[in-house]
């Protein structure tokens, strides 16, 4: 072995002084448990936010003059000889307060316009593959609630209610 090897062999062997110059401290671990440690209470929070949360006003619910869909003409139709739940249905719509979803096509309610008689007339702006157009409906639906016809540039057409 080299002297400079050797050397540092002898210093790892040769106990440290340490403990006698500093009374407390432990040479090795197994020597001596470390005192108590008492947790220290958690510092209250500093952080200040320097702005106030900012205020978000829900606007209210809106009635049907506010251009939605009154309620009766909601919910789920289909064509007269159509099987409720068939998604491949032609005449398959979905009315919502501000949408009509179509087969192939979703359209916008723009305005809602009620007629004396029960119809009312709906302005929605129309999307569906690719293309976008408006068309104004005249919807009226039956009294028992179970038929809804759509008059849709003078062709009416009758679904029924799933």
């Amino acid at each position: 072995m080299t002297p400079i090897a050797l050397l540092l062999l002898a210093a790892c062997d040769r106990p440290s002084d340490d403990a006698a110059q500093q009374p407390g401290v432990a040479t090795t671990i197994m020597n001596q448990a470390p005192p108590a440690i008492r947790p220290t209470d958690a510092p209250a929070n500093a952080i200040v936010p320097v702005e106030p949360a900012p205020r978000i006003d829900t606007p209210p619910s809106p009635a049907a003059s506010d251009g939605l869909i009154p309620a009766a003409f909601q919910g789920r139709w289909t064509g007269a000889a159509d099987r409720c739940g068939d998604r491949a249905a032609a005449l398959e719509l979905t009315i919502a307060p501000d949408q009509m979803i179509f087969h192939e096509s979703v359209g916008a309610v723009q305005a809602v316009r009620e007629g004396t008689d029960g119809r009312v007339t709906i302005d929605a702006a129309f999307t569906g593959e690719g293309q976008s157009w408006t068309r104004t409906l005249a919807l009226r639906i039956s009294a028992d609630g179970r038929a809804l016809t759509i008059v849709n540039d003078g062709t009416a057409v009758t679904r029924k209610r799933c």
